[in-house]
């Protein structure tokens, strides 16, 4: 249940562009201020670009353990001037990013590399406190009078940067030269202040919420220990969002040693962090890096976790002798665990042995309402065993938690499809096509579901598919 990376240069021109261009013709009209509600008009529509073209996780259980924290630390933060959204992004720079309108983006890099909970929200944190502060939207107002290409190449390179990858990278520095003068000079001015600023108010909203404040500075020396931001990444200094590092972990660690110890001395409860950490190192990193991880960990410090994490390994390495026995294991350990079970009765899908996937897949849905993968196999467990009903029932519950995600409305699509209704399975595929990026294939389903379309209720629901597919069609202005 992930969408798929394509190339992200001209995904990020179209979305700055698509972005920009309303609050660049509004300050014709209304002056240099960017409102609220514009900027959350800026925040939704670049949303959309970013799910279409980065891939996003949608396993809940690791977005809505990141969306607790967010949580907590929005509530420590209130007032907020928007409502935080926030996605996690399969990627593996140590990263995340918020933009205008309340959106934040966690990569899985960071998740994975972070040693403790507080060091994952310091970052979270400090991005939330760009939000609070409005620094993108007070970047484009000082730089009105700048242009719109201008602006938007400069942002569209400060966000390359942050999105990783040599080829990215190289378009960045290519997008940054295009537009450097006056339009760059003032950017990385106004960056830097705001960087200095986000740290500060991160790190009150982190103690307030509860956090070691040790975290934000511990971050930041795993971010140098990996040197994602030096030339090693083929990334220019001026295009990273996070420069100096070095000096920011000495002023925080000033300002740290002058709080009282209390602070200091708070412990955190990583149990859930580690938990989510096997499943973005087993499924998210590559095959080779996660087994010579599980290689290197002695087999007594293995918890059932370890053990679900190797046998995924393992799985996708095509050893299922040992990746069946590493999940017997797991669930000899600790047999209702529902992430456990869930993982096993997936393993099990994916070998045709249907009655233990569909006990495990079962007890995992039971255990845990909101665990949309689970859904997703036992629904499709459901379909292959021609219990249509209860495998449409259930992908619709899935849909609840995910709604754009395309692989889901493929799978809908094609249970419809085989129970009879033509015009359910050819919407499913087109909405399907539609998050895929495809509008080709998006139009040939909607006008297959025209074809079927019957009574009021499906014409309503086909004028709402062929209104998105418009929108998505918009050429960029």
């Amino acid at each position: 249940m992930l969408k798929r990376l394509s190339s992200i240069l001209p995904a990020l021109l179209a979305a700055f562009t698509l972005v920009f261009t309303p609050v660049m013709t509004a300050h014709a009209m209304i002056g240099d201020k960017i409102t609220i509600r514009q900027e959350n008009e800026m925040g939704r529509r670049f949303d959309k670009m970013i799910r279409s073209q980065m891939p996003m996780v949608g396993d809940t259980y690791i977005t809505d353990y990141v969306a607790n924290i967010v949580n907590r630390v929005v509530l420590a933060k209130r007032p907020m001037p928007f409502r935080i959204r926030s996605a996690v992004v399969a990627n593996p720079i140590l990263n995340a990013f918020a933009i205008p309108g309340g959106f934040i983006y966690i990569f899985t890099g960071l998740i994975q590399e972070v040693d403790t909970e507080s060091e994952l929200v310091g970052v979270i944190a400090h991005e939330l406190a760009h939000v609070s502060q409005r620094h993108v939207a007070s970047r484009i107002e000082k730089q009105a009078k700048i242009g719109l290409l201008s602006t938007a190449g400069t942002l569209a390179a400060l966000f390359l940067g942050i999105a990783g990858g040599s080829g990215s990278a190289k378009a960045a520095q290519a997008l940054m030269m295009s537009s450097q003068g006056l339009a760059t000079a003032a950017m990385l001015q106004y960056s830097q202040d705001d960087e200095r600023e986000a740290d500060h108010v991160g790190m009150n909203s982190m103690v307030k919420a509860g956090y070691n404040p040790t975290g934000m500075p511990g971050t930041f020396k795993i971010m140098m220990k990996n040197r994602w931001f030096d030339s090693g990444s083929q990334m220019p200094t001026y295009l990273s969002t996070h420069p100096g590092l070095s000096e920011r972990i000495t002023y925080l660690n000033d300002r740290i040693a002058r709080m009282p110890d209390v602070f200091v001395a708070r412990k955190d409860d990583n149990a859930e962090l580690k938990r989510i950490q096997v499943l973005v190192r087993s499924k998210m990193s590559p095959a080779t890096s996660a087994i010579a991880y599980y290689h290197g960990k002695k087999r007594s410090d293995f918890s059932p976790m370890d053990y679900i994490g190797l046998g995924i390994v393992q799985e996708r390495l095509k050893d299922r002798d040992q990746a069946a026995l590493s999940f017997q294991e797991a669930v000899h350990l600790d047999g209702e665990d529902p992430l456990v079970v869930r993982e096993a009765g997936i393993f099990y899908f994916k070998t045709g042995e249907h009655t233990k996937a569909f006990k495990y897949l079962q007890k995992a849905v039971i255990k845990n309402k909101r665990d949309a993968l689970g859904l997703f196999y036992l629904a499709r467990l459901q379909a292959e065993a021609d219990q249509f009903d209860l495998a449409q029932k259930n992908m619709r519950k899935v849909l609840e938690i995910v709604p754009e995600d395309s692989e889901v409305h493929h799978h809908i699509g094609m249970i419809l499809g085989e129970s009879g209704n033509a015009f359910g399975g050819n919407l499913h595929l087109a909405y399907a096509a539609v998050y895929s990026a495809n509008l080709r294939k998006a139009r040939y389903h909607a006008s297959q579901a025209a074809a079927e379309a019957k009574g009021d209720a499906q014409e309503a629901k086909l004028k709402e598919l062929q209104a998105l597919i418009a929108a998505r069609s918009e050429p960029v202005q």
